[in-house]
């Protein structure tokens, strides 16, 4: 019975925290922050293309980064 109870206690603690990660809706005037340059996830593409084609040169390998396909035809 103990275990049982245990059990449902940290399940109801766990939903409880899981909660307290919602958030809620970004205001209009928040919007334009988050529309910031620096708020991209890459905020220099033509710096990451070149990383990624001098990576892909060193490495012999391509993928990982837009269309998939291994260039036999299988896909």
């Amino acid at each position: 019975m103990q275990r049982s109870l245990d059990r449902w206690r940290s399940v109801l603690v766990a939903g409880l925290i899981s909660l307290t990660g919602c958030a809620s809706s970004v205001d209009p005037w928040e919007r334009g922050v988050l529309a910031r340059p620096e708020m991209t996830l890459d905020p220099d593409p033509l710096e990451s293309s070149l990383r990624q084609h001098v990576f892909f040169s060193k490495e012999a390998i391509g993928g990982g980064h837009g269309v998939g396909g291994g260039g036999c035809g299988c896909n």
